[in-house]
């Protein structure tokens, strides 16, 4: 397979077609850097325990662990909405932003950081939602190296994608089709998640990008710890296989909804612009344009209210259940 060019450095694809065919070699590129997607032989029986059950009023808050590989157990909130039990609702994926005191505990509302528990916010809107851990988190320490994976990043794919198959076998989840939502860390997981799995039909990003090449101006150490992807240390920034120009692209024409706050001192706005339209070339070309969507809201790193209420009716919207959010 010729090596994927970049959407920065190259012009973007004249026709759909000529970008489905290039797609597939993104794909190839980012699994240079964070190793192979695994395949079937991982694919254990998810095996989902019981932790904890607390009535949370309109939902009920379950901490699972499944088995997302023989030999790996990824802890999870599961969340269901009352409402579900009656008719079976959509399902959003909910990867939580970096915390290493709480982990994935910060998106159902149990400590860390305010304007973080959109798991929950989620759930008393009636969508299920599943929040696992993110490895080397928190109390989630999987050795990946051991697991047989080139860093955190494709770890955490992986857990991702058999989260979705858990979700697909709950009898009050409604469809094969889900959204993922994230803060930061949980903001690019999502993305890098959804880029591989077609079964999150809407992605959002709050505070989880910009070009590599603009990340810390060009210090892109923070990318290259265990937790995300060290085999980017063997490359110049300049000569970098893939960016999030091409991962957003790929992504079309799923809709997205992209958060990069004016104050955030981790991802650069002005480079998130960059990105999405650079992008947008990609969308055009299936007709969705306006299926990809940036704001810019006046604060630092952050998932204030009115933005959260915004990436909802997306997700309300793409999945076909607007409920509080069709006023």
């Amino acid at each position: 397979m010729p090596a994927f060019s970049s959407l920065r450095l190259a012009a973007s694809p004249s026709t759909r077609d000529a970008w489905e065919a290039q797609r597939p070699a993104l794909l190839e590129a980012m699994q240079q850097v964070m190793g192979p997607l695994p395949g079937p032989e991982k694919r254990a029986p998810l095996d989902v325990q019981l932790d904890e059950e607390l009535d949370c009023g309109s939902y009920t808050r379950r901490l699972i662990t499944y088995v997302s590989e023989p030999g790996c157990r990824v802890p999870a909130y599961l969340l269901i909405p009352g409402v579900a039990l009656k008719s079976p609702v959509p399902a959003v994926l909910c990867p939580h932003p970096t915390d290493d005191r709480v982990g994935h505990k910060v998106v159902v509302g149990l400590g860390g950081r305010a304007n973080r528990a959109y798991a929950s916010e989620l759930a008393q809107a009636g969508f299920v939602t599943l929040s696992p851990a993110y490895p080397l988190l928190a109390d989630y320490c999987p050795d990946w190296r051991a697991l047989g994976y080139h860093s955190g990043t494709m770890k955490a794919i992986w857990d991702n994608m058999r989260g979705l198959d858990l979700l697909a076998e709950l009898p009050f989840v409604a469809g094969p089709s889900c959204a993922a939502i994230g803060h930061s860390l949980g903001g690019h997981n999502s993305i890098y998640t959804a880029v591989f799995d077609s079964r999150i039909a809407a992605v959002v990003s709050s505070c989880g990008l910009d070009s590599y090449q603009d990340y810390m101006d060009g210090d892109i150490a923070g990318w290259t710890s265990d937790r995300y992807m060290p085999r980017l240390k063997d490359y110049a920034l300049t000569d970098l296989p893939f960016d999030f120009h091409d991962m957003i692209a790929a992504l079309a024409p799923r809709p997205c909804f992209i958060s990069a706050p004016l104050g955030d001192s981790n991802f650069r706005w002005r480079s998130v612009a960059s990105v999405v339209e650079t992008a947008r070339a990609v969308y055009d070309l299936y007709g969705a344009g306006e299926a990809l969507q940036v704001v810019h809201p006046d604060c630092g790193h952050d998932f204030p209210d009115a933005i959260r209420e915004r990436a909802y009716r997306v997700i309300a919207e793409a999945l076909g259940r607007l409920g509080p959010f069709d006023a």
